[in-house]
């Protein structure tokens, strides 16, 4: 079964950097997909960025040019640079996993999910 561990929430200023990491277990990493997703409050989860087994990537057009996605298949993780954080990247971010060469953009395409870390960006 795969599980799924996101790290490296937190709260930060407008403007700041954050780092967030999932580590990925239970299976092959290199035959999934990896995917971030956000969802804040009152709204629905929505695709942030992903990426598949030999990088290549999706990115919500809302991020492009602040976030950046990258996996790491020899410790398998998965890692989203958050640049230039505005208040409206508040949520609680979830990275998922599907077995495919693709790379998956809607929550429905993803059956493997972990808990979640919340990102707080304070003005």
């Amino acid at each position: 079964q795969v599980q799924l561990v996101e790290s490296g929430g937190g709260l930060v200023q407008v403007g700041d950097s954050l780092t967030l990491s999932c580590t990925f277990s239970g299976r092959t990493f290199t035959n999934y997909a990896m995917g971030w997703f956000r969802q804040a409050p009152g709204q629905e989860r929505e695709f942030v960025a992903a990426v598949n087994w030999n990088g290549h990537k999706e990115i919500n057009w809302d991020v492009r040019g602040r976030f950046s996605i990258s996996r790491d298949n020899a410790k398998n993780t998965v890692s989203l640079q958050m640049n230039n954080l505005r208040p409206d990247d508040t949520a609680i971010y979830s990275c998922a996993a599907q077995n495919t060469i693709a790379v998956p953009t809607t929550r429905f395409e993803y059956d493997y999910w972990g808990p979640g870390t919340q990102v707080t960006v304070s003005s």
